[in-house]
């Protein structure tokens, strides 16, 4: 990777390329509307894309950024349960990560967080009604599956395998506790 690349995306920089996982791990609520409460878990395989975007410009602020896209299979089904697109961003006069993405299920995030230019390891958080690290949901959404909060832990372990935890948390409709619906998995540089 060359070293300007690797300035421009500051911890981001590790992350260019394509990734595999087979170890993901997804807890969400079960499907069923008795015991919707009630954890299902489910074992999934993972791949993502990062392909830098080049240089952005908001009046001031410059910023770097990775292009991605990623999609998940349970490890019994052909089909994707979960896509999403976005952009990873590099804010370095400030030392901002951004993740900015959508699903099709109808939700935008926005996380974020203080980061250094050589950290390997960084959390990122997003919180419904924030007016800069937020999250937006389609009205169905927003009523029956509230999303309130979105934690994000990294960890890269080197230029070759990195990690992550995410926690998305869920206010469900008539339900007065909060459900902590997590992925987490272990992915693996298949090319850069």
């Amino acid at each position: 990777m060359s070293q300007n690349l690797e300035k421009e995306l500051g911890p981001l920089a590790s992350l260019v390329g394509t990734w595999e996982g087979m170890k993901g791990i997804d807890r969400a609520p079960s499907d069923e509307p008795k015991t919707l409460l009630q954890e299902k878990t489910s074992k999934y395989r993972e791949r993502l894309q990062f392909e830098p975007t080049g240089r952005v410009d908001n009046h001031s602020q410059i910023l770097y950024g990775l292009r991605y896209s990623t999609a998940a299979w349970r490890l019994d089904q052909p089909d994707p349960f979960h896509e999403e697109l976005g952009y990873w961003l590099w804010d370095a006069e400030n030392e901002q990560v951004m993740r900015c993405f959508m699903v099709p299920r109808g939700v935008t995030v926005i996380a974020g967080g203080t980061v250094q230019a050589d950290a390997t390891e960084f959390k990122l958080q997003a919180e419904s009604g924030s007016n800069t690290y937020g999250i937006c949901s389609n009205q169905f959404l927003d009523k029956e599956f509230k999303t309130v909060r979105y934690d994000l832990k990294i960890n890269i372990h080197d230029h070759e395998s990195f990690s992550y935890h995410e926690d998305t948390q869920l206010l469900i409709k008539n339900k007065k506790d909060i459900f902590h619906h997590t992925d987490e998995n272990t992915l693996n540089k298949v090319s850069k």
